[in-house]
């Protein structure tokens, strides 16, 4: 439900010192572009330093790490907010739900990494990937009680092609919404506007959701593997794969079957999935031509649901 007007801090005329509110590397960037652009950044909440592997050591958020590398105190609770004589709080990639009594007290603004209305939520940048959006872009928003719904101060807007993957659409995105998120907060900032279309939601993705299943067209796994994370099995066992390219079929591959192998080459409901860096279970990543080489696979073997039934 959303806050009404009235209940949310009024966002300040100008803004210079600012507390910001970020945890990912995808938050580094506007960090760094806030203290280098002359804003006054007091302090940093940010995520629990998480732990390393199996032992006790643990490491700190790529966004606290940038801070002590700035100069910045960093803080884990939200509640120091009350204490900081800010003007305003940046919130990129927090993680955290902000409750609605603190935006009653404390204006805050929101980077988001979409064009609002479409893609609300925790994962904008990989459902664009996996929608096949040919655009996505970034909006600096006010923030209020509901899920990415506050008014756009300013938006930029960036082209996508089926071949950027998330990891160098996010990179791309942070440095882009960096330059954005000063020049929106470096002059009178905005009346926020409201946002205008039908509201899509991206939620968190789930190893379902980048299972390589083998009956949808090649095109759509692909869009899977640019995601990060694509999988599928062969002889019972997980096989990451980390790059792959969609491809028409040929008269040569006419009765591929989905999920059967020719070469490096998979088939799939609509055109072909070649193969091109994968991961093995319990093994590192190697080329598919190498990996192929090392299974050979027989005749009537599949990757996938196939597999599982064989």
């Amino acid at each position: 439900m959303n806050l009404p007007d009235a209940a949310l801090a009024p966002l300040p005329a100008t803004a210079h010192r600012v507390a910001y509110l970020g945890t990912p590397d995808i938050a580094v960037p506007p960090l760094r572009a806030l203290a280098a652009g002359g804003f006054d950044v007091v302090a940093v909440v940010t995520g629990p330093d998480r732990r390393r592997g199996r032992g006790s050591s643990t490491s700190p958020t790529p966004v606290k790490a940038c801070a002590a590398d700035l100069g910045i105190d960093v803080h884990h609770d939200l509640d120091v907010l009350d204490r900081l004589d800010v003007d305003l709080a940046v919130v990129v990639a927090f993680g955290t739900i902000i409750p609605s009594a603190l935006l009653a007290r404390v204006p805050m603004v929101n980077l988001h990494f979409s064009l609002l209305p479409r893609w609300r939520g925790a994962a904008p940048v990989e459902r664009a990937i996996l929608a096949g959006d040919d655009r996505t872009g970034v909006c600096v928003m006010q923030v209020e009680a509901g899920l990415d719904t506050g008014g756009v101060l300013s938006c930029v807007a960036v082209p996508l092609d089926d071949s950027v993957t998330a990891a160098e659409l996010s990179e791309q995105l942070s440095d882009i919404g960096a330059a954005l998120l000063v020049t929106t907060l470096s002059g009178p900032l905005p009346a926020p506007e409201p946002q205008v279309g039908e509201a899509t939601y991206a939620r968190k993705l789930t190893p379902a959701d980048v299972e390589l299943r083998w009956d949808l067209p090649a095109v759509d796994l692909a869009r899977r593997v640019r995601v990060g994370g694509a999988w599928t099995t062969f002889r019972g066992r997980r096989l990451g794969v980390v790059d792959a390219l969609a491809r028409p079929s040929t008269d040569l591959d006419a009765g591929l079957e989905p999920g059967g192998l020719s070469g490096v080459t998979v088939g799939t409901a609509s055109g072909l999935l070649e193969l091109i860096t994968v991961v093995p279970e319990g093994r590192s990543r190697t080329d598919a031509a190498s990996w192929r080489n090392g299974a050979r696979p027989v005749a009537n073997e599949y990757l996938g649901a196939m597999d599982e039934q064989s």
